[in-house]
């Protein structure tokens, strides 16, 4: 929430993980920023990996957004990382309002 109070709405989602990184170093709140995930098929590594923007206190994983609204698709990428990385818990952050919103999502 402070990096949007001090930020607001209307940057890139990029600026905004870069702010973030910032907030979380200074409350030393441990995170790791886009961390790769492997995805396996039938016992098979893909040579596709996702890219989590951050994974917070080693097991939530939060997706940041600069778009309109939160949509379905979001959620979905959401679920999809939860359930790869076995996450419990996922939050949605989106920048892009004048209040900023965000979607918590449980497995």
């Amino acid at each position: 929430m402070e990096v949007h109070r001090i930020l607001g709405c209307g940057l890139l989602e990029a600026v905004y993980k870069e702010a973030l990184e910032i907030e979380f170093r200074s409350n030393n709140i441990p995170f790791e920023r886009e961390k790769e995930f492997i995805i396996e098929y039938k016992e098979h590594q893909l040579s596709k990996r996702f890219y989590a923007d951050f994974v917070v206190y080693g097991e939530i994983i939060l997706e940041i957004k600069a778009t309109k609204m939160i949509i379905d698709e979001n959620i979905a990428q959401t679920l999809n990382y939860m359930s790869i990385t076995k996450s419990g818990i996922g939050i949605i952050a989106n920048f892009s309002l004048k209040s900023l919103q965000q979607k918590r999502l449980v497995l």
